[in-house]
């Protein structure tokens, strides 16, 4: 599996996606496995380990709907050689035609090694250019009958339509709190309460999740950005700009931060319209969930909703960082 990783051993193992799991279990066994896949969700909702076993039972001798794990092939896999499942890789910011011309098109009319197929995982989609995409769209419109391409993605609307009307998209959906907090105690042994507050923070993101419960600082990360907001209405804007980046300086992910910054402006949201506490991921905070509800307008909340979320996009398209903060900031004091 040249430049791939390890694997787990098969699709039981995945917490959620059931949907998903069934529908490409269905088409190995009814041998109609499509020539291109898109699998589009948000960083740490699975994509990869779905692709990775995906991948592996297509190419398991067993020919079953999971992988064996004892197979030659799946033994390669485990080891991070199995020849005829390729991942595309970039060094820039960017996946460019020529990564494109050179790792696939140029490839891709040499049979398989020893396998069934030859699969090709393209990782970050995200971040094709338009010229990479059509020097894609060329092979995927003809390709050998051995060929599988799988495309990852956290959105799939930056595909070109031609990309789209000849892959089968599959969007991978939150997963329950409950199934989350179940995984993180039984395979993770997070303890009970932690396990839950992952679970629930985590917004159905079991990457996410398994982060929060695995990390020392996601307690202390939460409470410094609780900290932060409640003292909102109080601070300059070059305070919160400069919290932001010491969180950045210090090598934590700041998208973590924001996150937890968009689930409280949500609750502030959700206690405005109901006025019920229950069901909020910052009940705890509700004296100032509720303060933040009477000082700010239906309007306001949702602009400060959208800034932040629209920062989040800035940053992964590398967009200036301090220019992003200042603008999120700066949206988040106006209203």
């Amino acid at each position: 599996m040249r430049n791939g990783v390890g694997i787990m051993k098969n699709f039981t193992q995945i917490v959620g996606h059931d949907e998903v799991i069934a529908y490409l279990q269905k088409g190995i066994e009814e041998e109609k496995v499509s020539h291109a896949y898109i699998l589009a969700g948000e960083k740490g909702a699975g994509k990869h380990l779905l692709a990775r076993i995906f991948a592996a039972t297509l190419q398991c001798e067993k020919e079953s709907i999971n992988p064996c794990g004892a197979c030659r092939s799946c033994l390669q896999v485990d080891g991070g050689n199995q020849p005829d499942i390729i991942y595309v890789t970039h060094e820039k910011a960017h996946l460019g035609v020529e990564e494109i011309r050179q790792q696939i098109n140029a490839d891709v009319a040499i049979k398989p090694y020893s396998s069934k197929y030859k699969i090709y995982i393209i990782p970050d989609g995200e971040t094709m250019t338009e010229a990479a995409q059509n020097a894609l769209l060329k092979t995927i419109e003809e390709p050998p009958a051995y060929a599988v391409f799988i495309l990852l993605t956290e959105n799939s609307n930056i595909f070109l339509p031609t990309i789209l009307s000849r892959c089968v998209t599959l969007q991978l959906k939150p997963v329950a709190p409950a199934s989350i907090k179940r995984y993180l105690m039984e395979q993770c042994q997070v303890p009970d309460y932690l396990a839950e507050v992952s679970a629930r923070f985590s917004q159905g993101n079991v990457g996410k999740a398994k982060r929060y419960a695995t990390s020392e600082e996601f307690m202390q990360m939460k409470q410094e950005t609780v900290h932060v907001l409640k003292h909102l209405d109080d601070m300059k804007n070059y305070e919160v700009v400069q919290f932001i980046k010491s969180v950045a300086e210090h090598k934590k992910d700041v998208n973590d931060y924001l996150d937890l910054m968009l689930l409280w402006f949500r609750d502030v949201l959700m206690f405005k319209v109901t006025q019920d506490p229950n069901g909020l991921l910052f009940a705890d905070e509700i004296s100032a969930i509720r303060k933040h509800a009477e000082r700010k307008e239906y309007e306001g909340i949702e602009a400060i909703v959208n800034a932040i979320e629209k920062a989040k996009i800035r940053l992964r398209a590398n967009v200036n960082f301090d220019t992003t903060m200042e603008l999120m900031v700066l949206t988040m004091k106006e209203n």
